[in-house]
């Protein structure tokens, strides 16, 4: 019942929005369009705002798991048009604090001791409050200024309930004529991994523990120190920082902050994290970083990291020099190499619509163009050619796009390809050199000669395995036959639930016009496509 009242609450806030037009442009739901006639607002004048506007008021007012879900989406730039992409990277994640007393609760609650006990100080106003969790300023019993960051209390049903919806509202999406190439499934379910995992407090502590361990005794970037014995899956104590917000450039040129330098290290520290650490701070927009002092960046909020395989690397640091060097043949083959190009794929044809896309670029000058931009015009044609990128290399592009907005907004002469190149030419010398390829073989070999007991074993089973398919041929087919008739079938039961959960979606949004007649027609034929999957 409150996923029902959930979804009437969803409802009248896209109607608001004027996004029913969208809903009922699926070809499931085309046939119920004329209703639209039938409803008050059609006759009204439609508002100014963009389709984008829309879509990101409409997720800010339905509250916080929509505005995550919002930014996530933001992720997918590859897939989402211009308009839209621009205006949910514009969401921000705020929301009203829970009481203070409810914070102390679930402290005392996980760590088993008064807070009186645990801290010297605890300020019971709340520092921030986000959609997740919320923080507090303390101090130890030793004296050390902490901040102390605390779950939403059942934040966990009130993030199930709404991704619930999300689903339903993601295989409506799939009907509309841009929803296969939209992905929206895999859009939820990315988006849910990401949410529950930024409800761990204790990934979120060895995130920073790990980041802080790579760049210790570095002047470019300080991360705080991680409190381990104060911290639970609910709770994060981690050392409180102080230094000026990067965006606020007036208050840095009244420090006398060198601007050029400190614009040039954002692009070193990030550079640095994903070709040498190869672990990366994903959600690095200006809300997460502070400025201390010689420059020295000061990160926060940990939730979100990145990670990239060798051949992730290998990927981004071939594919930008092929582009700086206007090598496209070269841009062509590095994305068959990573082996997601689909068989029959022309390179040659390929080749021909990079060049269309990288061409107009450079008649910018180098110091004018944006790599997050060109990793997203490559990922764009790359999916129209039916090419899958890898979901790490789209969290890396947002946060290059981060980067780069950062630093020209603090130096707009940033020449990103100045500072990138020691990085990418030093990666391809070291990693994929003759010299390169023996230190990996000789980090391999107490593992090679290990299996090398077993390599005969090994072959005879090979061996016995290829004599005996042909006896097992039959048996596949017959096997092969059943499962394809049981797909059938539960593919015919499917579409009746999605036209059923339709057509009940759309007794609800006629609900909140109190247009009972056709509820009651909706809901009736909802029930007869629900008893025909049975």
């Amino acid at each position: 019942m409150k996923s029902f009242l959930r979804f009437v609450v969803v409802s009248r806030i896209l109607v608001r929005y004027r996004l029913d037009n969208l809903i009922l442009s699926t070809p499931l739901l085309k046939g119920f369009r004329p209703l639209i006639y039938l409803t008050p607002w059609h006759y009204f004048p439609t508002s100014r705002l963009s389709r984008g506007e829309r879509i990101r008021l409409a997720l800010e007012e339905l509250g916080p798991v929509y505005i995550k879900f919002g930014q996530t989406l933001s992720t997918r730039r590859d897939l989402l048009p211009d308009d839209i992409g621009n205006e949910l990277a514009k969401l921000q994640d705020k929301c009203p604090p829970f009481p203070a007393k409810e914070s102390k609760a679930i402290i005392e609650k996980s760590l088993g001791e008064s807070v009186d006990n645990l801290f010297s100080s605890f300020e019971n106003a709340p520092f921030a409050s986000a959609s997740i969790a919320q923080v507090h300023s303390a101090v130890t019993l030793d004296g050390e200024e902490v901040i102390v960051k605390v779950v939403r209390p059942n934040i966990r049903k009130k993030i199930k309930r709404d991704v619930r919806l999300l689903y339903a509202f993601a295989a409506l999406a799939e009907k509309h004529p841009d929803g296969k190439r939209l992905c929206p499934r895999e859009a939820v379910t990315e988006f849910e991994r990401i949410i529950y995992n930024e409800l761990n407090m204790m990934a979120e502590a060895a995130n920073a523990s790990l980041l802080r361990k790579n760049f210790k005794d570095s002047d470019l970037l300080y991360v705080p120190k991680v409190h381990w014995d104060y911290c639970r899956e609910n709770i994060l104590v981690i050392e409180r920082i102080y230094g000026t917000p990067i965006s606020d450039i007036k208050a840095l040129n009244e420090k006398k902050t060198d601007l050029m330098r400190l614009s040039e290290n954002g692009v070193i520290i990030f550079f640095t994290q994903v070709f040498e650490h190869n672990f990366f701070h994903a959600d690095m927009h200006p809300g997460n970083i502070f400025v201390g002092q010689g420059e020295q960046y000061i990160g926060v909020d940990f939730g979100i990291m990145g990670t990239l395989s060798d051949a992730d690397q290998y990927y981004l640091a071939q594919n930008f020099l092929a582009f700086f060097n206007q090598d496209y043949k070269r841009v062509a083959q590095v994305h068959l190499e990573s082996g997601w190009v689909p068989k029959g794929t022309s390179v040659l044809e390929f080749e021909n619509a990079i060049r269309s896309v990288c061409e107009p670029i450079f008649q910018k000058p180098l110091s004018e163009i944006s790599f997050g931009q060109v990793l997203l015009s490559l990922f764009k044609e790359a999916r129209r050619f039916d090419i899958t990128i890898q979901p790490q290399l789209l969290l890396l592009d947002k946060t290059l796009l981060n980067i780069e907005g950062l630093g020209r907004a603090l130096y707009p002469d940033l020449d990103l390809w100045a500072t990138a190149k020691p990085f990418l030419e030093k990666l391809v010398k070291d990693k994929y050199s003759l010299k390169g390829t023996v230190k990996k073989i000789s980090d391999q070999l107490p593992e090679l000669i290990a299996e090398i007991p077993e390599l005969p074993m090994l072959a005879v089973n090979a061996l016995k395995q290829f004599e005996n398919g042909s006896l097992q041929q039959d048996i596949a087919k017959k096997q092969t036959d059943a499962i394809i008739s049981q797909l059938r079938e539960n593919a015919a039961k499917q579409s009746s639930i999605i036209t059923a959960s339709a057509l009940f979606i759309l007794a609800g949004v006629l609900a909140t016009q109190s247009l009972w007649p056709f509820v009651g027609l909706s809901a009736l034929f909802g029930l007869l496509f629900l008893l025909k999957s049975r």
